[in-house]
């Protein structure tokens, strides 16, 4: 059954039933592990939907990866809230970010960023698949979020990291015997590529990454923000 909350959040966002009820059945919760990215305000009061229908607090980790929680998707859409109670007369004031969900992803590491300069809400969310074939043990991720074109060199890997998108980095093999490789990152200025992260890293199948490329207020050049997850077993699909 589906909870009351959820019912109440169906109709301050202009919801029916209806479209759920051409469904299968309700919607599948989705298995997420977040990461808030807000270098300005590194703490967010937002909510989520759990598997019951109850809108939940959702608990952030400085710089890591949350304990795995089941979001219910609303109209085939992750979203989040700025507040437990929801408004009927005023929804668009407890939308805090929404994500469109592709509809054969059921694990996903949400990144919540904040949201565009005047936009709809203050926060906005990246999706990456969470799933095994899509994310494999040892491999990287890489997420732009510079209007500057961005590389990095990772071990034997050499890959192009455009504004805006999410590149995968292959598990490096070319490791030292301490499965150390040099990892850079380069920015192009003009015509040249100019380096402003240069770090040894280890690299083990038991450890993904996602680096993050941002800006900082009053930098002269980007930033990389490394999320480390540390996968001890294989996940249930």
């Amino acid at each position: 059954m589906i909870h009351r909350s959820l019912l109440r959040i169906l109709a301050a966002l202009g919801l029916s039933l209806a479209a759920h009820a051409q469904q299968a059945g309700p919607p599948a919760p989705v298995r997420i592990r977040a990461v808030l990215h807000d270098p300005a305000r590194p703490n967010a009061d937002l909510f989520f939907t759990d598997k019951t229908g109850a809108v939940t607090p959702l608990t952030f980790r400085p710089q890591d990866l949350s304990e795995p929680l089941f979001i219910l998707p609303v109209n085939g859409s992750l979203v989040l809230y700025n507040k437990s109670a929801i408004d009927p007369a005023n929804p668009a004031a407890s939308l805090a970010a929404s994500v469109t969900l592709p509809p054969d992803v059921k694990r996903a590491i949400v990144v919540v960023l904040p949201g565009a300069a005047g936009g709809r809400t203050a926060y906005r969310m990246v999706l990456i698949d969470d799933s095994e074939k899509a994310f494999p043990k040892g491999e990287s991720r890489a997420l732009s979020l510079i209007k500057v074109e961005t590389a990095i060199q990772a071990g034997e890997h050499k890959l192009p990291i455009h504004p805006g998108k999410i590149t995968a980095v292959p598990l490096v093999k070319k490791v030292d015997e301490f499965n150390m490789a040099q990892t850079n990152f380069y920015y192009k200025q003009g015509e040249a590529w100019v380096a402003f992260a240069e770090r040894q890293l280890q690299y083990l199948e038991a450890v993904r990454r996602i680096f993050i490329i941002h800006a900082t207020p009053g930098a002269v050049q980007p930033t990389v923000t490394t999320i480390v997850d540390t996968v001890t077993a294989a996940q249930p699909q």
